[in-house]
């Protein structure tokens, strides 16, 4: 049997083997987007070591949304989709803290997972697809708000490359600027259509103009 992605389409036995990754989790109260940019503060032991282990390694680690438990101490259930982790930059301030900045790479569905002895989540997962797609005309006043919010942003909280003509690169950026609860984060992440992201947001959009009365 081969796997699907979550376009619905089946992958051939060499393309799933190429989608597919084990590594390890860090579940959070926020969730990561492909693109997005996330600073960390890392002092449990567990996730030390797994810092070390990704540079050491070069690999990324993954984020995920906790479903339930808590950031520190006993290892939380995660969401089943999140999203990779790539390390960009690395600090240790003082002894046992590193901060860490993350970049967003591709979502993926986790398949399996195992608890290590220390409490760190390890997981195999499948990397899910990422359709290329202009940005429609009709989501031309998503384009226009993102546009409007970016010029507000202080310097480095819209980091390079922008591409405001694709889809899901602009439903991503909407996704993590507007305020917006975990779990709706989650649900637009785990959409694997940039256009049906980009129409849940604007609903969302009109929906908070509603409410606020503009």
């Amino acid at each position: 049997m081969t796997a699907a992605d979550d376009s619905g389409q089946q992958a051939t036995p060499a393309a799933a083997d190429r989608q597919a990754l084990e590594i390890a989790l860090f579940p959070l109260g926020v969730v990561l987007f492909p693109g997005g940019v996330l600073p960390l503060k890392v002092f449990e032991q567990r996730y030390l070591d797994m810092t070390a282990d990704c540079i050491r390694n070069e690999m990324p680690f993954g984020v995920c949304l906790i479903a339930s438990g808590q950031e520190v101490g006993a290892a939380a259930e995660p969401w089943q989709v999140g999203t990779l982790a790539h390390i960009v930059e690395v600090d240790v301030p003082q002894l046992g803290i590193m901060q860490l900045t993350v970049r967003g790479g591709r979502r993926f569905r986790i398949v399996a997972t195992t608890r290590l002895a220390g409490g760190l989540l390890r997981a195999r997962v499948t990397q899910l697809a990422e359709p290329a797609e202009r940005l429609p005309t009709r989501h031309a006043a998503l384009h226009t708000l993102l546009q409007a919010i970016a010029a507000e942003l202080a310097p480095g909280q819209l980091p390079p490359p922008h591409a405001f003509d694709d889809a899901a690169w602009v439903g991503y950026r909407l996704a993590e600027l507007l305020p917006l609860a975990p779990l709706a984060r989650q649900a637009l992440l785990e959409l694997g259509d940039p256009a049906a992201r980009l129409d849940a947001l604007a609903a969302q959009v009109s929906l908070q103009r509603l409410i606020g009365g503009e």
